[in-house]
């Protein structure tokens, strides 16, 4: 297994592995050994493992040691022209990937979308960067001095281009704006709940088409609502709850994420998440319909007409008791004077 591999790997038979992701499961997709000393063989080992249009793992074997055995780096490579599901199921995996391989083995790491980004004079730009010394063999620590020279003046030297980072914190922010288009028949559904003509709407997202599709519109009742909650595969929700509230009947539309915990797959959790913030912005800004309240639940237990009606209307918090001046020191003590005696501060009373 990929696992087994990995731990055969860190031993130090193998200089450079290919890991990606197949059917949401990590694998070994090549591996080469070393035939020279680590910066020989970065880019000969490296540049042909990268995919212009897929992103995957590697793990490169440096020749130097910690108490764990080798040393290695991580490269997350993730190109630009590669559709983004795959880029946030990468990015939601890596940290897994670290965890089996052990993260006490990785002595660096670095992200790149170019072959500028991570090849040899990628990885000295990266050191130069975080001022950390690059790794030598013990058969090159006499040369250090020289070659570190060296390195600073290839870094020195212009390469004309400028170097782009990807970091799972830059792509969260970019994934925050996904956005499916409505299916033709979500639209129909959403402009006749705005209508009032229907009480409830269910989407599901089509991972494979980009699109958000209608599930049914059927007519739901607040006793009914629990049951539309699927137990196995997540959705959104739109719900008119019509209730009393001190006296007076109201309506109130609520929006409901369904995902039912981690019986989905990465992939749906990372896309269901992304795209409900533009889904929302959507409904609101194009068709009108005011949204009181936002629920996010993992199945439809607890879903009851009380749980909904606190959660439209929450109560207002107790309010503080008011600050009460505490006593004096106990004892005897002489009456308050108001108005000063003669002398007193050099002045007359």
């Amino acid at each position: 297994t990929t696992l087994e591999f990995l731990v055969k790997a860190r031993r130090g038979a193998v200089r450079v592995m290919k890991i990606v992701i197949r059917s949401e499961q990590l694998v070994l997709g090549a591996y080469r050994e070393p035939s020279q000393s680590w910066d020989r063989d970065y880019d000969p080992c490296i540049l042909p493992l990268l995919d212009s249009m897929e992103p995957c793992y590697i793990l490169f074997r440096l020749d130097t040691q910690n108490q764990q055995g080798y040393e290695w780096l991580f490269i997350s490579w993730s190109p630009d022209q590669c559709p983004v599901r795959l880029k946030m199921v990468y990015a939601a995996t890596r940290a897994t990937l670290k965890k089996e391989f052990g993260g006490s083995h990785i002595k660096d790491e670095l992200f790149g979308t170019t072959q500028e980004d991570v090849c040899f004079q990628g990885y000295l730009r990266h050191l130069s960067s975080c001022s950390s010394p690059a790794p030598l063999t013990s058969a090159e620590q006499e040369l250090h001095q020289i070659k570190a020279t060296e390195e600073r003046r290839r870094v020195a030297a212009p390469s004309g281009r400028g170097k782009t980072e990807i970091s799972v914190e830059s792509k969260h922010s970019t994934l925050q704006g996904l956005a499916f288009p409505l299916q033709e028949e979500a639209k129909r559904a959403l402009e006749q709940l705005k209508q009032r003509r229907i009480n409830y709407i269910q989407l599901r997202l089509d991972t494979e088409r980009e699109t958000i599709e209608l599930v049914h519109t059927n007519p739901t009742d607040i006793r009914e609502l629990p049951a539309r909650i699927p137990a196995d595969v997540p959705r959104y929700h739109f719900f008119i709850y019509k209730h009393s509230h001190q006296g007076q009947s109201m309506e109130a539309v609520v929006f409901i994420y369904s995902m039912p915990g981690y019986s989905c797959s990465i992939k749906e959790r990372m896309l269901y998440s992304s795209c409900k913030n533009r889904l929302l912005e959507e409904v609101e800004r194009d068709y009108h319909i005011e949204i009181t309240k936002k629920m996010e639940i993992d199945s439809g237990e607890g879903l009851t007409e009380e749980y909904l009606y606190e959660e439209v209307h929450p109560k207002p918090q107790a309010l503080k008791q008011a600050f009460t001046k505490p006593k004096g020191p106990s004892g005897k003590r002489g009456n308050k004077r108001l108005i000063k005696g003669a002398g007193e501060n050099g002045e007359e009373s």
